[in-house]
């Protein structure tokens, strides 16, 4: 009867701490990219912070498709702001143009919750490139049409695209070479296969300050913190952007209720001292906004590209 007596508080406890654990709300973030790489590291950051502010949240990486296989799982999940999806520049806006079928419509199948950050595209040359700033290689390359092979990860990347309308913009024809991934494309400027490759500060920031690459410009209205002696490409008299984007969207019917209050949550993460910091580590802007700011974001990237997209005979082939 003694043992009884104190084995039943322990019972009760038991059965209510099993109870609220069963209820507990755990929200998911699907990342379209493998784990491990410089996008999942920031948004892991993103989920540590919101779990510290009371909303407990995990990463779930889902790859493969073009970003299409994550999209396609948070479309279809229970719109109640506990599954989210990492949208880019790809899942949110180019696809629609370059795949023939979709299982989804980005414009129709998610709810905007907050932009988190972007990646300004760089030049970057090989350090014994015969040229050492954006106006050589401008010169260079008028005076060698077609001489300069230009790498990049896709045709319809924006490895690619910013390429292009580089080319358009400055008067001059590179050759383009494509490869299957960033760390292949750096290889190969490492290597002295192809001379420039437009692409992310991540991956390349290592190789430029032990002086065997060379930033030639920024994508961006504004230099980048991280390289505040590289020009940006409006400074050089370029009136261009180009830059990979992320943000977090939900699934279409999610209460405005539960994504104001996420959307408050995450402005408040990339606002933090602690935040910037780690962001700016990761070579990321921190960008964030209402809801709506995102939506006409979205909009005005597909208005962008898709002309661009089509004009290069990529549209549909995929």
């Amino acid at each position: 009867m003694v043992f009884q007596r104190f084995l039943r508080p322990l019972l009760v406890a038991a059965t209510l701490f099993a109870s609220v654990a069963a209820t507990a709300q755990v929200t998911r973030i699907v990342v379209p990219f493998n784990a491990g790489g410089a996008t999942d590291s920031y948004v892991r950051a993103i989920a540590d912070e919101m779990t510290k502010r009371g909303i407990q949240t995990i990463v779930d990486n889902k790859p493969g498709a073009s970003g299409m296989i994550a999209a396609d799982a948070v479309a279809r999940a229970k719109p109640d702001g506990l599954t989210l999806f990492m949208g880019s520049n790809s899942t949110l806006a180019n696809n629609v143009v370059l795949f023939e079928k979709m299982s989804y419509d980005p414009f129709k199948a998610f709810t905007p919750v907050s932009h988190i950050g972007y990646q300004p595209s760089i030049l970057i040359a090989r350090a014994d490139a015969p040229f050492k700033d954006l106006k050589e290689y401008v010169a260079y390359a008028k005076a060698h049409p077609g001489k300069i092979n230009r790498a990049s990860v896709g045709a319809g990347n924006i490895t690619n695209l910013a390429g292009v309308m580089l080319d358009k913009a400055a008067g001059i024809s590179t050759t383009h070479v494509p490869y299957t991934g960033d760390p292949l494309a750096i290889q190969a400027l490492l290597s002295d296969q192809v001379d420039v490759y437009v692409g992310s500060l991540t991956l390349a920031m290592p190789h430029t300050q032990s002086g065997k690459l060379r930033v030639l410009g920024v994508f961006d209205d504004k230099r980048l913190e991280q390289m505040p002696q590289v020009p940006s490409l409006k400074e050089a008299g370029y009136n261009l952007d180009a830059y990979a984007w992320y943000c977090l969207v939900a699934p279409t019917g999610t209460p405005a209720a539960t994504v104001d209050k996420l959307n408050k949550t995450i402005n408040e993460i990339l606002a933090s001292k602690d935040f910037a910091a780690k962001a700016m580590q990761q070579g990321v802007v921190r960008r964030g906004g209402s809801p709506q700011d995102l939506g006409r974001f979205i909009r005005a990237e597909y208005d962008k590209w898709a002309p661009l997209i089509t004009e290069l005979g990529l549209a549909r082939k995929f």
